[in-house]
């Protein structure tokens, strides 16, 4: 089965006046079709930039330096601007972090909804719009009056779902989903992501979903990649990823979760991740490791495959 998106190699800088900022610094991942990816770290650790520079959405300072990004057989980063804005919410589609900053406030849910029909020229009639919109609504767990609705006049689990549905109103093969959840209680953060994983298998589109909790992670996504500094330091199915995780990094974030199995105390991380803007040579993490060596100190360990589909950037497992 081909990976409906490739990203290979991709490098993301914001300049400032004291220099760059790498903020991703050579990713690499696939994703499969109806797959649910997970990317998980540090806040600054690069995850969020990944999901903008996908949709070709970073700004000036920002800039994509380098790499290559394949979404079923088209390469994005060529496309002018025209042609990637068709591309987004037709191919590739994003649910930001905070649905109240993602709505307009003085449109009403109908509106907002009808723009992405008219922006990607579906020509509907007024009853053809209704009908779709109040499907949209339904399949999200909302009931078709909500689309007479202001932002204002929803919860913060409903807003939520109506970013879904704008999402999804076109059926892209791809839905980056950046911390959906948060801001949001336990029981409706489960509600919104059981509506997400619903809507992902009446469409079949593939998700990469950002965010910090691991727990959450753990229950959601069948891979799970964790960055740090920029770099993507581990991927694997999320059963061997809690079950036996390689590089120290991931290891100590496990360890720093709670348990209700085990009584034990819960440990930080020493220290703090470095720079972006003076990245130290060697392993980035190499000051916080535990399991550090002489090479670390000069040598950026690469990305690569120790075990079956488990793929680890660390000197410990070079042959």
């Amino acid at each position: 089965m081909s990976a409906v998106l490739q990203v290979r190699d991709l490098e993301v800088a914001y300049h400032t006046s004291a220099g760059p900022v790498r903020a991703v610094n050579g990713v690499s991942f696939e994703l499969e079709p109806g797959e649910r990816l997970g990317l998980v770290g540090e806040s600054g650790s690069g995850k969020s930039t990944i999901a903008l520079a996908l949709l070709r959405m970073i700004r000036p300072p920002g800039k994509i330096e380098g790499g290559e990004v394949v979404l079923d057989g088209t390469s994005l980063l060529p496309l002018s601007d025209e042609e990637m804005r068709r591309m987004r919410l037709a191919s590739i589609a994003m649910i930001a972090q905070g649905a109240m900053n993602s709505l307009n406030p003085v449109a009403r849910v109908r509106a907002q909804i009808a723009d992405c029909f008219r922006d990607h020229d579906v020509q509907l009639s007024n009853r053809e719009l209704d009908e779709r919109i109040s499907s949209l609504l339904e399949r999200v767990g909302l009931q078709p009056s909500v689309a007479n609705m202001y932002p204002h006049e929803l919860s913060g689990g409903m807003k939520q779902r109506v970013c879904i549905a704008i999402a999804i109103c076109l059926s892209p093969k791809v839905i980056i989903a950046d911390e959906p959840t948060s801001a949001l209680d336990v029981v409706v953060q489960r509600q919104v992501m059981d509506t997400l994983q619903v809507v992902q298998t009446d469409i079949g589109a593939s998700i990469i979903l950002i965010g910090h909790d691991m727990g959450l992670m753990a229950q959601v996504v069948n891979r799970l990649g964790v960055m740090y500094a920029g770099d993507l330091v581990e991927i694997a199915a999320v059963s061997d990823m809690f079950g036996d995780p390689l590089h120290p990094y991931t290891q100590l974030l496990i360890g720093s979760l709670p348990s209700l199995s085990s009584k034990r105390l819960m440990r930080a991380i020493p220290g703090l991740p470095p720079s972006l803007l003076n990245r130290p040579a060697g392993c980035p993490f190499r000051a916080r490791c535990p399991h550090v060596m002489s090479r670390c100190e000069t040598e950026n360990p690469a990305l690569r495959q120790v075990r079956p589909n488990h793929q680890v950037a660390c000197h410990l497992y070079d042959s």
